[in-house]
């Protein structure tokens, strides 16, 4: 019997630690969170960089909404991933 490639991809896939992997993403998740809480602008500003990369231009019609916005999301980011990660522990 012969096995094909994406056979041996999903044996592959079933051998992945999947409590690792959640965890894992769950501490980068914590540390961009935090990086869109501490350096909102700067997270703006590469937002806009990536999208003139791909032809599109943007830009906030209030500065400072846009840093409010991104700062609560940073923090709903990180709780999402501190609970995920404990549920992952437990």
């Amino acid at each position: 019997m012969e096995i094909d490639f994406w056979e041996s991809v999903i044996y592959g896939l079933t051998r992945i630690p999947m409590k690792a992997v959640l965890g894992v993403f769950s501490l980068v998740s914590i540390n961009i969170g935090a990086f869109f809480v501490v350096r909102p602008t700067t997270a703006i500003k590469l937002q806009i960089k990536f999208y003139e990369k791909i032809n599109w231009k943007i830009s906030p019609v209030s500065m400072q909404k846009e840093v409010r916005n991104t700062r609560i999301m940073g923090f709903i980011l990180i709780v999402v991933s501190v609970i995920t990660l404990i549920l992952v522990l437990s």
